[in-house]
């Protein structure tokens, strides 16, 4: 690892071919000051970042390649979107997408090693590409940013340059959680068996989850995004303690950070391992929780467009709720409240007309009840929509369901 000044980067730079493709960490673990090197010292590249956030290099010259579209990127006319699902986004790299430089933030170096922090996803993945034609691997050095076990921890040989930029890892605000949410938490964490194995993200209502979990037992985490939930959960030893929280990135406080640094019971892999359906469904009793903006009386569900306009992506969830409802005891809920209150319209719908992220999960649940998806009829799967749904549009999801044939 040769390291250089930020005002030397450009220079110590080897020959970048015409165009080149910068392979970066999405998320909150994006390197910004390193990317803001970077697009000083490259006139015209591709980005490839998933679920990027915030402020991102944004002028003529740059396209941005992306499996998810973060909150950065939406309405962005330079974005090329490419869908797959957040287990088989690494083999992009492989075939279609090459990567000729992967810009890294990573921890201080612990013994030689560093650790690629709060955000490992498809990391690894691209870098093994990446050497496999000899691109460049670069890394910011950022000494406050946790070291974390599992498949972000590199070999310092493996980096070529670094460059070395203290910033601040970003935390996550308290989201407070509203009535209507708290019951459903209430509702969800009742579906949960002792021993079982979570999965879900971030949020008001995974928040409300957590937290009425606070008297289960003997927990397992299996997750994509660890959270603060599930640190507050292990410390007050709802959690296996035999078992490692498994997750492929992060996103938290401050004190879940200093938690996290170093210690065994935090595990962070690449997406294709925590991801891959197989290695979920060896995972018991798995109760995946996941949201979504419409589902519809077949069950279907869209949690990636609105009006045609994709606003995330494929991700994860559909890896999960295949994942989960393979799992020995295991069970997929899409958890959502009935009625959309900015958008002032149902969730639940007589027929989707964005393109479906996922199908037939195990439940669909709201705070107006919970609905059997996976081992029931089409006409007993629509009733139970039926009445999940809003009271306001029950009368007119009847009528369309009468309509398609589901009620005969």
């Amino acid at each position: 690892m040769r390291i250089v000044s930020p005002e030397q980067l450009g220079q110590a730079l080897p020959a970048l071919p015409a165009n080149p493709r910068i392979v970066t960490q999405g998320s909150f673990g994006t390197p910004r000051a390193l990317l803001d090197l970077l697009d000083a010292a490259v006139p015209e590249y591709r980005l490839f970042i998933v679920n990027g956030l915030g402020r991102l290099p944004d002028r003529d010259g740059v396209r941005i390649e992306t499996s998810f579209v973060g909150s950065g990127l939406r309405g962005n006319p330079r974005v090329d979107y490419y869908p797959a699902r957040l287990s088989v986004t690494p083999r992009l790299f492989a075939m279609t997408l090459p990567p000729d430089v992967v810009a890294v933030q990573t921890s201080r170096v612990v013994d030689g090693k560093v650790s690629l922090g709060i955000e490992v996803q498809i990391i690894p993945g691209a870098i093994e590409a990446l050497k496999a034609r000899g691109g460049v691997l670069i890394a910011q050095i950022n000494e406050e940013m946790p070291f974390i076990h599992g498949d972000g921890v590199l070999d310092v040989a493996d980096i070529d340059l670094a460059v070395e930029i203290a910033e601040p890892v970003p935390v996550a605000g308290d989201v407070p959680i509203d009535d209507e949410s708290a019951a459903l938490g209430e509702r969800l964490a009742a579906m949960i068996p002792e021993g079982g194995t979570l999965q879900m993200g971030i949020g008001a209502l995974p928040g409300a989850v957590l937290k009425a979990l606070r008297g289960a037992k003997r927990l397992r985490v299996w997750t994509e995004l660890m959270a603060d939930g599930f640190h507050h959960l292990a410390m007050t030893g709802v959690l296996d303690p035999d078992h490692p929280i498994t997750a492929t990135f992060a996103y938290g406080s401050a004190e879940m950070y200093a938690w996290a640094d170093s210690n065994p019971q935090l595990r962070l892999l690449r997406c294709e391992t925590t991801n891959s359906p197989g290695m979920i469904a060896q995972q018991p009793a798995v109760t995946s929780i996941n949201t979504a903006l419409q589902v519809d009386l077949f069950g279907a569900v869209n949690a990636t467009r609105v009006n045609d306009r994709i606003i995330s992506g494929t991700g994860g969830q559909a890896d999960f709720v295949v994942g989960a409802i393979h799992s020995p005891g295991g069970q997929s809920i899409i958890a959502l409240k009935s009625w959309h209150p900015k958008a002032d319209r149902s969730t639940i719908v007589p027929k989707l007309s964005e393109s479906t992220t996922s199908l037939q999960p195990s439940w669909v649940v709201t705070e107006q009840g919970a609905a059997r998806i996976f081992g029931a009829s089409q006409r007993d799967q629509a009733l139970g929509m039926i009445q999940v749904a809003h009271p306001r549009v029950r009368d007119e999801l009847t009528a369309e369901a009468q309509r398609m044939g589901l009620l005969s």
